[in-house]
């Protein structure tokens, strides 16, 4: 898979070590500090790095070339792969951290292109407050189960299944107020698929165990489950969605990302797509047969 921006860096890197190895090796042979012999390793060092600084331009432009095919592909499939795909589907959005307007509408507009509509969606505040959460979980009795500090991950993925199962959402009922920034929708109803993204940075910690019980509860709470995020999200959660078991697709913001995430909550072999370090399933998951329109 080709990274423009890996090998933005190395061009640069190259250029760089070009140009510092023409400035020794003029500076030292205009004060006659260099033999013959030295001069001749330092010329083949400055040609060798001039082939280096050249294969990385071809690679850059392949980068660019393949980029550019991809973005075509995308653009003129999406419009007829992806209607019909989600038709009647419910699917729920949870953001670690404030809601992003932008990925927001980008997972909006995947669904909705495809028929389905976002049944509800909720913002987690990190990182949390343990003792506050245990304390909340200690006054109800039937969630006292959970109230110890080594079960903070089950907190995490009961929640999980709380927000994919509808129905009664006790846990949710009882913590909203110390978890919840914003929320969207009713919580009664099931969801067909959820989608994850994290806009707050990696969190450590309780917080962090919290945060995998999370992830892990929604990969197996039945749903089709897929983390994403946005072109350039640095750090990217990708990794952390993928570990918990997630599929993952990168870059929602453009045709490519909203045509895999369609393609992934409609039944796509599961795993880690787009054109990143981490999507090691390829660019996009097999087109599955469309469904049936009667």
């Amino acid at each position: 898979m080709f990274d423009l921006r890996y090998h933005v860096a190395s061009l640069t890197a190259v250029f760089v070590a070009l140009v510092v190895g023409i400035l020794v090796g003029v500076g030292l042979s205009g004060k006659g500090f260099v033999n013959d012999a030295e001069r001749a390793n330092l010329t083949r060092e400055i040609d060798q790095l001039r082939q280096e600084r050249n294969s990385a331009q071809q690679l850059l432009g392949s980068a660019g070339q393949s980029q550019q095919a991809l973005d075509d592909y995308a653009n003129a499939t999406y419009p007829v792969v992806v209607p019909g795909r989600l038709k009647g589907k419910k699917v729920a959005v949870l953001f670690v951290g404030p809601i992003d307007r932008r990925t927001a509408a980008s997972v909006g507009r995947a669904v909705h292109d495809a028929g389905g509509s976002v049944l509800r969606t909720r913002s987690l505040g990190v990182p949390i407050d343990p003792k506050a959460i245990q304390d909340k979980l200690e006054l109800q009795v039937a969630l006292r189960r959970l109230a110890g500090p080594a079960d903070i991950e089950a907190v995490g993925r009961s929640l999980a299944v709380e927000l994919v199962s509808g129905g009664k959402t006790p846990l949710w009922d009882a913590l909203g107020e110390l978890i919840v920034l914003e929320r969207a929708g009713p919580g009664g109803l099931p969801a067909d698929g959820v989608v994850v993204v994290r806009s707050a940075g990696p969190q450590s910690g309780i917080t962090k165990a919290f945060l995998s019980g999370m992830y892990t509860g929604l990969a197996r709470a039945g749903a089709v489950a897929v983390g994403t995020e946005r072109v350039g999200t640095s750090p990217s959660a990708i990794p952390a969605f993928a570990l918990a078991g997630l599929s993952t697709v990168d870059s929602v913001d453009t045709a490519a990302g909203r045509l895999g995430l369609v393609l992934l909550l409609s039944g796509a072999e599961p795993g880690s797509y787009g054109s990143g370090d981490a999507a090691k399933d390829g660019i996009l998951p097999a087109i599955p047969p469309a469904p049936s329109q009667g």
